[in-house]
């Protein structure tokens, strides 16, 4: 009996190809976002993004998004093309912050975006300021950061949504050992899981 033998993969390159990472959402639906293909970046997959914005519904259109820890920069670009005014995202790794300014660019959407290539607490501690429209606040980190600097997290996320102006929404992403009654006014908070994700709105009145 023949045995049929697989096609090798031409020199240089991957078996598997670079995920793809792309606006899911709103007016720009189905544009592509730069992405290194590195996974420290670890992009939050589709279905969860989805699931993300499912919860904060249309309540974005209109506020200041601040993605913290933003990676691709794909949720605080996702919430401009559902309708948010404008965004500030936060990410310390100088070229990943930089391939968050080119697809901005690419979107057509750097003149509403902040881009600050900065370590998320650095920035915190440093007193920005983040003008009067209320946010939508999206933290998703390393998870990490939950376990090696507890209080570090929680004093950022608290102290961000203590800042924030009234009307505002916290999105905060992270697993089962974080425990999301730390934070100010998770007694009506709506809290999601998507294993291994776990996912808290927090609306300030």
């Amino acid at each position: 009996m023949l045995r049929r033998h697989r096609k090798p993969h031409a020199p240089g390159r991957s078996a598997h190809r670079p995920l793809e990472v792309r606006i899911i959402g709103g007016r720009l639906r189905g544009r592509r976002l730069a992405y290194s293909g590195d996974l420290r970046t670890r992009p939050m997959k589709d279905r969860l993004r989805e699931a993300i914005f499912n919860l904060v519904g249309p309540a974005v259109q209109g506020l200041h998004a601040v993605d913290l820890f933003a990676g691709t920069g794909a949720l605080g670009l996702e919430a401009l093309s559902r309708g948010a005014a404008r965004a500030t995202l936060v990410e310390r790794h100088f070229p990943t912050a930089n391939l968050i300014r080119r697809s901005a660019a690419e979107l057509g959407l750097s003149e509403v975006c902040d881009i600050v290539p900065a370590d998320t607490f650095t920035w915190w501690r440093r007193g920005p300021d983040l003008g009067p429209l209320p946010q939508v606040i999206f933290c998703s980190p390393p998870y990490e950061l939950y376990v090696n600097r507890p209080g570090e997290m929680v004093g950022l996320i608290s102290g961000l949504f203590q800042a924030a102006p009234g009307g505002s929404l916290l999105v905060v992403e992270a697993d089962r050992r974080f425990d999301f009654t730390l934070l100010p006014g998770h007694e009506l908070a709506d809290v999601r899981r998507y294993p291994p994700a776990e996912v808290g709105l927090f609306e300030k009145p």
